[in-house]
């Protein structure tokens, strides 16, 4: 695990815009496609320097297939949903192609939507988009660049919740979300924990307690669903001056 906290907003977000841009630039150049899965929250504000030079110009867009970690069962045009957000302040701002990116059924139910991701994932995968993990068998993105909560949720998996043991679905759903909206899809930690790179991109004084507990949390502390991201590739935290100021 590798820790990097800023003191400047400015440094924050490029040292991660550095990153995506290393990350991206390895997997294009190693084998013509990069794998990148985005969440909600303030994670697209996060990543506004890929949409200055130098990163802007040296990430090949083309060759990006991106997918949600988890999305809210919402039309595609709802302020809530995950995909708009993202729409609007970075897939439209640059050439993805279109077909590149995964965004979720929004016609159909909760357990609808869940389902027909799993399978276009599973199809992806068969097809060779998708890396399939030969530790665990599940899916292995190239990237997953992860928010969290103040409550230490991660995707859609929220603390106490029965989803964070699923161990055997890709993508599932949820009805009852404690933050609203209720209903969502996400994937589950066995596909988050086989991904390749993982960074945890977390900002702000209302997360620096969920920090704490994640990174400096004793055996009897309550195990948030943040500490369980442990992927079997690399995993960084990102953090502001505020979110680390209880480390």
């Amino acid at each position: 695990m590798w820790l990097w906290r800023s003191s400047k907003k400015r440094s924050f977000a490029v040292s991660l815009a550095k990153y995506v841009a290393d990350i991206s630039n390895k997997f294009t150049s190693e084998r013509g496609a990069v794998t990148v899965c985005l969440s909600g929250g303030s994670l697209i504000s996060n990543l506004r320097k890929l949409l200055e030079p130098p990163y802007v110009d040296s990430i090949e867009w083309s060759k990006w297939h991106v997918f949600w970690l988890d999305e809210r069962v919402v039309p595609k045009t709802h302020e809530d949903s995950n995909y708009k957000l993202a729409y609007d302040g970075l897939l439209s701002k640059v050439p993805v192609p279109s077909c590149n990116v995964y965004a979720i059924n929004d016609t159909l139910s909760a357990e609808g939507a869940a389902d027909d991701y799993e399978t276009r994932l599973r199809q992806l995968v068969k097809n060779g988009i998708i890396a399939s993990s030969s530790v665990t068998g599940f899916p292995k993105f190239d990237l997953m660049l992860l928010g969290m909560g103040p409550d230490g949720h991660v995707a859609s998996l929220f603390p106490g919740h029965p989803l964070v043991k699923e161990n055997k679905r890709w993508v599932t759903f949820i009805k009852d979300s404690p933050k609203p909206p209720p209903e969502r899809i996400t994937f589950t930690f066995p596909v988050i924990n086989s991904t390749a790179y993982a960074a945890l991109v977390v900002t702000g004084a209302a997360e620096s307690v969920a920090v704490h507990s994640a990174l400096r949390g004793t055996q009897n502390s309550p195990k948030l669903p943040v500490a369980m991201v442990s992927p079997e590739g690399e995993l960084k935290w990102f953090l502001d001056r505020d979110a680390a100021s209880k480390l």
